[in-house]
C-alpha cells in the first residue's frame, strides 16, 4: 500500500492532485480532513465522486489536521491510499440512537477477514460509548480507529461524509478486508489526575447533574474558575474527568453544557463513579515524543493513521509537532484532532479523551521490518524557554499531587484506625453497662431484703443513697451509648406523679447529704407526651445536680406550675453562683475543677431538650439558682 497526502489550496483540487495517477489504482481510500468549514467539505466530497467515482471516500470536519510532518488548522487535508490486496467497503448511518448507528454499520461493512473499521461521527450530539458498543454488540474482534468529529472548537456542529453524502448527525465508516493488510495500532495518553477524589452523585448515561452534591458547571467554576465554567464545553476538552476502567485510564471531556447547570461528556459515567480533574503532562510529552511508537519498530509500517485528541494540540500548540514528527519519519502520516477517539484493546472498544490514537498498516510480508527505527524518529530536545517553564509547572503539578495523595493516604489510615477504636470503645461500652446492671440489682434487692428484714441501718442507708447515684451514672452512660440504635416511643405521662415518684426515689441521697426536697404543686394532673426515658435522664440529672451543688442544710425546692400551654417545672436551690450559664449545658464542662462528674449531665439534658422541644431557661445568682423547663401540654385523660 501507499498512502499519499495533500493540502487544499486555492488551486482547484484537479491541480493539487494528479487525478489520472490514482484513476489506474482499484482500491482506492480517501479520507478528507477538512477545518474550512461545511461548504468546502461539500465541495471536495462533490469532485472526487466525479474525478474518482470508484475510489471509497470519507470525510469530516476538524480542530486541527494532521499532513506528514505539519500540524494545520482550518485547512484541508486530502490523504489518498492506494492498497493493492485490500478491499474496501463504505457506510454511513443517521439514526439519533447511537449504539443502533454502531450496529448498523458494523452489519453493513464486516466481512469474512475485515482487518480494520475507520469509524467517524458526529461531535456533538453522538454518545461515542454507546456507538462503540453497538460496534463491539456484532464483533469484538475486529480493530477499530477513528474519533468524533471537531468544528474548531465552537462545539456547534460538526459534519461527516461519506460518498457524496454530507451528514449533521451520525457515523460513517470504511473497512478493510484482507488476508494480507497487517494493522497494529496504539495510543498515548500523558494526561494525569490531579487534587482529590470525587464521586459522581447523578448521571443518565453521558449527561452529569451532579457531581459531589453540586452541579458539573459549579464544579468546574469551584476548581477552575469561573472563566472555564463559563467557556464550557470548549475549555472542558482540556480538563476532562479522569477515571480508571480496567487497565486503561480513560478521560471523559465535556462537549456541551446545558441551562440547568448540568454538562454532556463524550462518553457514559455511571452513578458512583470516582474521578478526579486531569491535566497535560507536559513534561512527558516533551520528554518522550517517541513513547508511542515503540510498538511500530518491530512491525512492517507502509502508512500511519493518527487521531489525536484536540487537547493535545490546544494545550501545547507550540509543542504538538514534537508528538508527531517521529511518526512522519518512518512513514506517511495522515490524520485531524477529533473531540474523542476510538481505539481497541482485547477484544474491548474503549472510547478515549485526551490521547493520540495510531494505526499502523502495511501489506508488506511480515519479514519486512523497519530498520534503524530508534534513528529515525530521534526529535531534536532543545525547546524554548516556555517549554522549560511549563515542564517546570507541570512538574510542580505532579510533585503536589503526589504530595497530597501520600497525605491523604495517611489521613485515611488515621481515619480508618479512629473508627476502629471509636468501634470498639462502643462495644466495651455495651458490655459494660450490660454486665454492671446485674451486680447494681443485686446489691439494691439485697439492701431492700435487709431493710425488711431488719429494718433501717445507717450503713446501709448510706451504701443505697450511693446506689442510687451510680444508677442514674448507669442510666446516663446507657442512653449515651444507645440513643442512636434505639426507637423511643413516646406515650402520655402524668408530670406530676411522674416528678413525685423521681423525687422519692432520691430522697434517701438527699438526706444523706443533709438536704431535703420541697414539692410545691398546685395541680392535680399535668399530661405531657413523651418519652419516658428522656423524661427520666432530664428530671434525675436535675435532682442529682442540685443534691451535688445545693449548699449543705439546705432545701432543693422542685416546683410545677400550668403557664399558658406550658407546664413550667422548676429546680431552685441556694448554691454556688454559675459564673457561666451558657457553658453549662456543653459537654465536659465543670464550673469548678474540683467538682466532680464528666460535665455530661446537662449536655444530655439540652440534647433531649432541643429534640423534643422543651425550652429550657437558667437563671442563678449569689442567693438563688433556679433551673426551668417549659413542657408542652398533652390531652388530659377523661374518666
Amino acid at each position: 500500500m501507499q498512502t499519499f497526502n495533500f493540502r487544499l489550496t486555492e488551486q482547484k483540487l484537479s491541480k493539487t492532485i494528479d487525478i489520472p495517477y490514482f484513476s489506474n489504482y482499484e482500491n482506492i481510500l480517501i479520507q478528507i480532513f477538512c477545518g474550512a468549514g461545511k461548504h468546502i467539505l461539500q465541495e471536495v466530497i462533490t469532485t472526487f465522486s466525479v474525478l474518482l467515482p470508484h475510489a471509497v471516500c470519507i470525510g469530516t470536519t476538524t480542530d486541527g489536521e494532521i499532513g506528514d510532518h505539519n500540524i494545520y488548522t482550518k485547512e484541508t487535508i486530502i490523504s489518498i491510499s492506494i492498497f493493492q490486496e485490500t478491499q474496501i467497503k463504505s457506510a454511513h448511518a443517521y439514526s439519533e440512537d447511537s449504539f443502533y448507528n454502531g450496529q448498523s454499520l458494523a452489519k453493513k461493512l464486516i466481512t469474512s477477514n475485515t482487518k480494520l473499521l475507520i469509524l467517524f461521527t458526529d461531535g456533538t450530539t453522538t454518545n461515542g460509548e454507546n456507538f462503540l458498543k453497538g460496534i463491539e454488540s456484532i464483533n469484538n474482534n475486529i480493530v477499530v480507529a477513528g474519533g468524533m468529529a471537531g468544528d474548531n472548537g465552537n462545539f456547534i456542529q460538526t459534519y461527516i461524509s461519506e460518498g457524496k453524502t454530507l451528514l449533521e448527525k451520525g457515523a460513517v465508516g470504511v473497512s478493510l478486508n484482507s488476508d494480507k493488510l497487517s494493522v497494529h495500532n496504539d495510543y498515548s495518553f500523558n494526561w494525569n489526575p490531579i487534587g482529590v477524589m470525587h464521586k459522581i452523585d447523578k448521571v443518565e448515561n453521558n449527561r452529569v447533574y451532579s457531581i459531589d452534591g453540586i452541579s458539573p458547571v459549579e464544579f468546574y467554576a469551584k476548581y477552575l474558575g469561573e472563566y472555564v465554567a463559563d467557556a464550557l464545553p470548549a475549555t472542558g476538552i482540556e480538563f476532562p474527568l479522569i477515571i480508571e476502567k480496567g487497565a486503561i485510564q480513560t478521560a471523559r471531556a465535556v462537549i456541551a453544557k446545558h441551562d440547568d447547570g448540568s454538562l454532556s461528556f463524550a462518553g457514559n459515567l455511571h452513578e458512583g463513579d470516582i474521578v478526579r480533574l486531569g491535566f497535560g503532562n507536559a513534561e512527558m510529552i516533551i520528554n518522550n515524543p517517541s513513547t508511542a511508537l515503540e510498538k511500530f519498530c518491530d512491525v512492517p509500517v507502509e502508512s500511519f493513521f493518527l487521531y489525536s485528541c484536540m487537547a493535545r494540540r490546544r494545550y501545547m500548540p507550540g509543542f504538538i509537532q514534537v508528538e508527531i514528527e517521529p511518526f512522519a519519519k518512518l512513514a506517511p502520516v495522515a490524520g485531524f484532532f477529533t473531540y474523542a477517539e476510538f481505539y481497541h484493546h482485547h477484544n474491548h472498544n474503549e472510547l478515549l479523551n485526551q490521547t493520540l490514537t495510531a494505526i499502523a498498516l502495511s501489506e508488506s510480508s511480515a519479514d519486512e521490518k523497519i530498520l534503524n527505527c530508534s534513528e529515525k524518529m530521534g526529535v531534536s530536545q532543545e525547546h524554548s524557554e516556555y517549554a522549560t517553564t511549563i515542564q517546570a509547572l507541570t512538574h510542580l503539578i505532579q510533585q503536589s499531587t503526589a504530595d497530597l495523595e501520600a497525605q491523604s493516604n495517611k489521613l485515611k489510615a488515621e481515619k480508618q484506625f479512629s473508627q476502629e477504636l471509636l468501634a470498639n470503645q462502643k462495644l466495651f461500652m455495651r458490655q459494660a453497662i450490660h454486665e454492671t446492671m446485674t451486680p447494681l440489682s443485686v446489691i439494691m434487692s439485697n439492701i431492700e431484703l435487709f431493710e425488711i428484714e431488719k429494718g433501717k441501718n445507717s450503713y446501709l442507708s448510706n451504701i443505697e443513697a450511693a446506689m442510687k447515684n451510680i444508677f442514674t451514672l448507669y442510666d446516663d452512660l446507657s442512653y449515651h451509648v444507645k440513643k442512636d440504635q434505639l426507637e423511643y416511643p413516646k406515650h402520655y405521662i402524668n408530670l406530676v406523679d411522674y416528678v413525685r415518684s423521681r423525687i422519692d426515689f432520691f430522697s434517701e441521697v438527699a438526706l444523706h447529704t443533709h438536704l431535703s426536697f420541697t414539692f410545691i404543686c398546685n395541680i392535680d394532673e399535668a399530661p405531657i407526651y413523651l418519652n419516658e426515658t428522656k423524661l427520666q435522664r432530664v428530671i434525675d440529672n436535675n435532682l442529682t445536680n442540685a443534691i451535688k451543688y445545693t449548699l449543705k442544710d439546705e432545701s432543693i425546692v422542685i416546683s410545677l406550675d400550668e403557664v399558658d400551654s406550658f407546664f413550667s417545672l422548676s429546680f431552685s436551690s441556694k448554691s454556688t453562683h454559675i459564673q457561666h450559664p451558657n457553658k453549662v449545658f456543653e459537654a465536659y464542662y465543670r464550673e469548678g475543677h474540683n467538682q466532680e462528674g464528666f460535665g455530661l449531665g446537662l449536655n444530655l439534658v439540652k440534647q433531649i431538650c432541643d429534640e423534643e422541644h422543651i425550652h429550657i431557661k437558667l437563671e442563678s445568682d449569689t442567693s438563688l439558682t433556679c433551673f426551668n423547663y417549659l413542657f408542652k401540654k398533652g390531652k388530659r385523660r377523661h374518666s
